[in-house]
């Protein structure tokens, strides 16, 4: 349905396509569970070179592992604490170039190199961030931090009905 993401110039043109798919997809669907778990699935189909793409959920003060596409994932991770609990703390999105350098680093998944997070925020509040990891490092520019940041928010309206 896609063609992988390249970096010849027309990221921003490919992301267009995506949100396009991506409203199209969820048009009309009112389950916020099945709306991420597709949102996911498009964006694993979407991207290369990734080895996980899901959402984390606010539950309790503390992300909790929601909808998502890879091999089994950290069940909870507290506000604060690796990439995706930065992004929540920060309210903004994370773009790491190698997580081994991160401070704090959560090793959910052993072959992750670079990562990016999105925090999922309604009214200043954080519900969620989405999360996208890769096996190799430097995968993810601040471009596609920005682009990835306006996927959620043309997903804001469809899970938070």
């Amino acid at each position: 349905m896609f063609e992988p993401v390249t970096y010849d110039g027309s990221l921003q043109k490919k992301y267009e396509m995506l949100y396009k798919q991506l409203d199209a997809l969820l048009e009309d669907e009112t389950d916020n569970i099945a709306n991420m778990s597709n949102a996911s699935a498009l964006l694993n189909q979407f991207l290369d070179r990734t080895n996980w793409v899901g959402f984390y959920l606010m539950k309790d003060s503390e992300l909790v592992l929601g909808p998502f596409q890879g091999l089994p994932a950290c069940v909870r991770i507290a506000v604060g604490k690796g990439v995706c609990g930065t992004a929540a703390e920060t309210k903004e999105t994370q773009v790491i170039q190698d997580v081994h350098q991160f401070p704090g680093h959560i090793a959910c998944d052993a072959a992750s190199q670079s990562e990016v997070v999105v925090p999922i925020i309604v009214n200043d509040e954080v519900i969620g961030v989405l999360d996208i990891d890769s096996p190799e490092k430097s995968r993810f520019t601040e471009e596609e931090g920005t682009l990835l940041t306006r996927f959620v928010e043309r997903l804001l309206p469809h899970i938070t009905h």
